[in-house]
């Protein structure tokens, strides 16, 4: 395959072969009408790639108009990612776990929450000392009411959750949703942002014929377009459908959810926790060396050495599945700390018989090295 392009603002992305990861990234929406964001990503890819043969497998699980759970004979995979239905969703099971979020917010923030006609599509609560709390939509945000949040409305909201870590991101036991916290300089919380977590079955379809390549993927956009809801698909998809073994590591427990007991939306795949987000590159290696991984699924690669840890996972043979942030490759080329990622640039001073017979000027950019996600 070669030249796999988007509609909207990011460019893809490659070529790619059984033994050649691809560098994914994002561009506009496809997933507006699911709870994730009007800037959520879409990706036109053929219906197969690289050569890939999809895998067989016996049934797979639908959830009717009435929500009941039905089981269909299917003949691959391919037919269990690229499910023309799109997506499929458990509302009544989405709701009760949306519910778990509204119930920790302040009663009478919860009151309108749970009035507001676009309730089930819920994306973020925002709660800020001394302003009306704002409910954020696909189609918007609301002020929920006049009434400024309180001291006592923030202890109430904290008081419900997980503790807070070095990164001040809490969650709900065993559910998707994650609450971060704004502190002023003496240390006190004076601000949430409770965002709601949904594992939707069916959103890794855009790239069903890389997953089962076993390319390495990295989903790049900004913060909010779904790229962990996406990673989170892919690996219940790779452990449960693929038979593959999945180690992810999550560091905000955003993809497995909080609590000790992994969430059910990664199927069969397994979650190390990180007790302390500086050391995600360190955890990265240890599920490598400890855990024999096919698959190692990291969220928000960010840093220097974590691209360092990303580069031994894929010298060792184990598929990469990561997001980091920007909005296209060029974000990725210039950041210094990911720019290892796509090999890096580095600047060559060239002779003057080189630079003839090249046509270019004596200082030119090449790549450093070796990139540990291909791009074509």
């Amino acid at each position: 395959m070669r030249g796999l392009q988007c509609k909207g603002a990011a460019h893809a992305y490659a070529r790619c072969s059984t033994t050649k990861p691809l560098l994914f990234a994002q561009p506009k929406s496809v997933l507006p009408s699911f709870g994730i964001s009007q800037y959520a990503p879409e990706i036109l890819l053929p219906s197969t790639a690289c050569g890939a043969q999809p895998r067989s497998v016996a049934a797979v699980s639908t959830v009717d108009a009435r929500g009941q759970e039905q089981r269909n004979n299917v003949s691959s995979v391919d037919e269990v990612l690229h499910d023309d239905e799109g997506p499929v969703r458990d509302f009544e099971a989405e709701v009760e776990e949306l519910m778990k979020l509204v119930s920790l917010l302040p009663p009478g923030v919860r009151a309108h929450v749970e009035e507001h006609p676009q309730m089930t599509e819920l994306l973020e609560v925002v709660m800020d000392l001394g302003r009306p709390p704002i409910a954020r939509f696909p189609t918007g945000d609301v002020k929920l009411s006049e009434d400024p949040i309180t001291q006592a409305d923030l202890d109430y909201a904290v008081q419900q959750v997980g503790e807070f870590g070095g990164d001040n991101r809490a969650g709900i036991d065993r559910t998707l949703h994650r609450i971060s916290a704004m502190r002023n300089r003496a240390g006190r919380i004076i601000g949430l942002t409770c965002r709601v977590g949904r594992a939707i079955r069916g959103s890794a379809k855009m790239v069903a014929d890389l997953v089962q390549s076993g390319a390495s993927i990295l989903f790049l956009g900004r913060p909010g377009v779904g790229k962990t809801t996406a990673i989170r698909e892919v690996s219940r998809s790779l452990a449960d459908d693929l038979q593959r073994r999945v180690v992810i590591v999550d560091t905000s427990n955003e993809i497995g959810g909080d609590g000790d007991i992994p969430h059910a939306g990664i199927g069969r795949a397994r979650r190390m926790q990180v007790p302390d987000p500086e050391a995600q590159h360190r955890v990265m290696i240890e599920a490598v060396e400890n855990h024999m991984p096919e698959v190692v699924v990291i969220d928000e690669i960010g840093t220097e050495a974590e691209c360092a840890a990303a580069r031994t996972i894929a010298q060792r043979g184990v598929q990469l599945v990561a997001t980091a942030h920007g909005n296209e490759l060029d974000n990725v080329i210039k950041n210094p700390a990911l720019s290892d990622l796509v090999g890096s640039i580095q600047s060559v001073t060239l002779g003057d018989e080189e630079a003839r017979k090249r046509g270019v000027q004596k200082s030119i950019l090449e790549r450093g090295g070796a990139p540990t996600v291909f791009v074509g």
